[in-house]
């Protein structure tokens, strides 16, 4: 049975200030498995669009749980918290401010 709900759910405005690099390239890290010689991947390098900034290394949690792609925003929150964003929704939500 399907329902309906009468109201439209609430809708919010983000206030957070978060770090952020736009995506120029990912490049993914793999290792070798001994027994198999199977690779398996690690992690990636992300290497940022911006001039200025070293490319940095994310493990493959990171890869796993949020699939970044290039374009999009590596983030990180006030409270360490890593992340990613395709590029139209993070900068229809956030303003540069320096």
């Amino acid at each position: 049975m399907e329902t309906q709900n009468a109201a439209e759910m609430p809708r919010y405005k983000s206030h957070k200030r978060v770090w952020a690099l736009k995506i120029k390239e990912i490049a993914p890290t793999f290792t070798e498995v001994t027994d198999t010689r199977e690779q398996v991947q690690t992690g990636a390098w992300i290497f940022p669009e911006e001039s200025g900034y070293a490319q940095f290394h994310v493990g493959q949690d990171y890869i796993t749980k949020h699939a970044p792609k290039v374009g999009g925003y590596y983030v990180v929150y006030a409270d360490g918290y890593k992340s990613w964003s395709p590029a139209q929704a993070f900068e229809e939500g956030y303003t540069r401010e320096n």
